[in-house]
């Protein structure tokens, strides 16, 4: 049973077809893409869904990458 719907971030702007959302399914957080919400999705624990956004938080994704 879901427990909550599909959300994005509040900075995507309302007409935003072109991120990621996320919800809340029982202990999974899902990850799909919101132009394509058929395409399937992306589960993770809640442990791992904190220790990405905490990486995140942290810049630890960045690239550093010199163009």
């Amino acid at each position: 049973m879901l427990t909550s719907e599909w959300r994005k971030s509040t900075r995507s702007g309302p007409n935003c077809d072109n991120c990621v959302e996320v919800r809340l399914n029982g202990e999974t957080i899902e990850v799909r893409d919101s132009k394509n919400p058929q395409g399937g999705t992306l589960s993770f624990t809640s442990a791992e869904w904190d220790a990405f956004v905490s990486g995140a938080k942290d810049d630890e994704f960045d690239l550093n990458v010199n163009i």
